[in-house]
């Protein structure tokens, strides 16, 4: 992988640990999930006229990733209403390159190297080193964590796709920011109210404007990389953000670790290298 792509991927791993952080930080999970949806919605108009439209092959790619995108947030903020992020966010994170990387033969036709399986199977170590911490946390936030990496790893082989065919990569981002805050906040406007969800926008948006800029920037130059590299890599090379949210956890949310933490981020993060290597 060239130098740059590493570069700017990493950097989108700390934006995406960060606005996650956003979200575990916030008074009402649902609602800061939405808010970062908005926000990523709202940078996504302001640049919408500088770029080209996708091609049009491209369009239903996008609709079907709204709706997981829908899905992805939802299970966002159940986990974090669940469970620590220094627990949730590894799982969710190191779960989904697992998938991706043993079925990317299946759905896009790239086969991993030996190298590359190997670095798979370190990555699958590391989650498995998180089970022994989940014994004295809560199942349900594990749960809700391992169907959030299902969906993420959907997701990723829908958008990797999305994004070749669309001919541009940053288009295919912007476009496909437009429709999850619509789908979000309607549901939210269901559940809640529209006076609670007035109340909640009003007195947080500038979190969400500034959490969206971050989701939105860490996913384009995610689905940037894709068309540079295979799609498997990329989503490994990704989830370094569980070493990012892992610091965050512990030195801003000051949220307690086990040793058992701190192991499985390093074999993940191992993992991550050796797929890189590979």
């Amino acid at each position: 992988m060239p130098l740059d792509v590493l570069f700017l991927v990493l950097f989108g791993a700390a934006l995406h640990a960060t606005w996650n952080a956003i979200v575990k930080a916030g008074t009402d999970k649902s609602l800061d999930a939405a808010m970062i949806a908005l926000g990523a919605g709202a940078v996504g108009l302001v640049f919408l006229p500088f770029v080209p439209l996708p091609a049009p092959g491209a369009f239903p790619f996008i609709l079907v990733s709204a709706f997981l995108q829908f899905a992805y947030f939802q299970l966002v903020a159940a986990a974090y209403r669940a469970g620590d992020i220094g627990l949730v966010y590894p799982l969710m994170r190191g779960g989904a390159p697992l998938i991706v990387a043993a079925t990317s033969g299946l759905v896009l036709g790239e086969h991993l190297s030996t190298a590359s399986m190997a670095g798979v199977l370190v990555i699958s170590l590391g989650v498995l080193t998180l089970a022994f911490e989940s014994r004295h946390g809560d199942r349900r936030a594990v749960l809700l964590a391992l169907a959030n990496a299902v969906v993420i790893a959907t997701y990723t082989f829908v958008d990797g796709a999305g994004a070749r065919i669309s001919g541009n990569a940053i288009s295919y981002t912007l476009w496909m920011s437009l429709l999850p805050p619509v789908l979000l906040f309607g549901w939210a406007v269901f559940r809640r109210g529209a006076a609670a969800v007035r109340h909640h926008v009003r007195h947080n948006w500038r979190r969400g404007l500034f959490g969206g800029a971050g989701s939105i920037a860490s996913y384009g130059l995610a689905l940037w990389a894709m068309t540079k590299a295979p799609v498997a890599t990329v989503a490994a090379l990704r989830e370094t953000a569980i070493l990012f949210a892992l610091l965050i956890s512990v030195f801003i949310l000051r949220e307690k670790a086990s040793v058992w933490r701190y192991l499985a981020g390093g074999v993940i993060a191992a993992g991550v290298l050796v797929l890189k290597l590979a």
